[in-house]
C-alpha cells in the first residue's frame, strides 16, 4: 500500500497543516479523523487496514488531514465566535487545498467525504455545504449538532455549519444526486443525532441511508466493518 506525507503552508488557516495519502491511484476519498484526531488517527486507528483491498486495486486514494478542533470547536479559551471563524478556515483549507485539486482524478469530477464520530460531523457539514463536489458522503457515529461548542452563541457561521439547521432552507439539485450513509448503532452515544438527522434529511425527500447496526458500540471496531462496506457502493467505472 502506497502511503505518502505531505505538509504544507495553508494560506487559508495561516498555519502549516499535515495530511497523509493512501493509494497510488482511484477515486478520492477525503476521510476526516475524529474529535481533535491527528492526520495518522485513522492509520493508527485500523479504518485504513480496513479498506486495503480498495487501495490496492487501484480504486481509491484516501487523502487523511489533521483536524484543528484544539484551536476551533474545543478551544474554550477563545470566544465562540474565533471558535467557529476558525472552523470556516479550515472548510476553506479542505475545500481549496485539498478537494478541488484532486475532485478531476474520477469521471464524476467529484470525491468522497466519510469520516467517524465527530469526523462524520465534519464529513456531514462539508457535503451538505459543498454538495457540487460530493458524491458519497459515510458519516459512522456521526453528531451534528455544533451548538453545544458554542457556549449560547450564535452567528451565522454558527448556522451556516449547522447541518440540522440549515438543510431546511437548501434547494442544490446536488444534494439529491449525492449517496449518503449515517452508519449508527443501537448502542451509539450518537444514535439519537443519527435519527435526527435522518427524519431532516426524509422532510427534505433527500435519500439517504439510515444503517442502523444491533447492539454494536460508539467505536472503532464497528466503524471498520462499515468504512469497505459503504466503499462499496462507489461507482468506479
Amino acid at each position: 500500500m502506497k502511503e505518502e506525507y505531505f505538509k504544507w503552508y495553508s494560506p487559508n488557516l495561516s498555519r502549516e497543516i499535515e495530511m497523509l495519502v493512501f493509494g497510488h491511484a482511484g477515486y478520492p476519498v477525503i476521510l476526516f479523523p475524529t474529535s481533535m484526531g491527528s492526520y495518522h488517527e485513522n492509520k493508527d486507528m485500523g479504518l485504513i487496514e480496513s479498506a486495503k483491498w480498495y487501495i490496492d486495486q487501484g480504486l481509491v486514494q484516501i487523502f487523511c488531514p489533521a483536524s484543528i478542533d484544539k484551536d476551533s470547536f474545543y478551544n474554550k479559551q477563545i470566544h465562540p465566535v474565533h471558535r467557529i471563524q476558525n472552523h470556516t478556515w479550515y472548510d476553506k483549507m479542505i475545500c481549496h487545498e485539498i478537494v478541488e485539486k484532486v475532485k478531476d482524478n474520477t469521471y464524476s469530477g467529484k470525491v468522497v467525504v466519510a469520516g467517524c464520530s465527530f469526523g462524520g460531523y465534519h464529513a456531514a457539514n462539508f457535503a451538505f455545504r459543498h454538495p457540487g463536489y460530493v458524491s458519497h458522503l459515510f458519516s459512522m457515529g456521526g453528531a451534528f449538532n455544533i451548538k453545544s461548542f458554542m457556549d449560547g452563541y450564535h452567528d451565522d457561521n454558527v448556522f451556516y455549519n449547522s447541518p440540522e439547521d440549515y438543510l431546511y432552507g437548501l434547494n442544490d439539485h446536488e444534494l439529491w444526486n449525492m449517496d449518503i450513509c449515517l452508519g449508527t448503532s443501537n448502542w451509539d452515544i450518537c444514535y439519537d443525532a443519527n435519527l435526527k438527522l435522518s427524519k431532516v434529511l426524509s422532510n427534505r425527500n433527500i435519500h439517504h441511508w439510515l444503517d442502523v447496526r444491533p447492539d454494536r458500540d460508539h467505536d472503532w471496531p464497528v466503524w471498520k466493518e462499515m468504512f469497505p462496506h459503504y466503499l462499496s457502493r462507489i461507482k468506479f467505472f
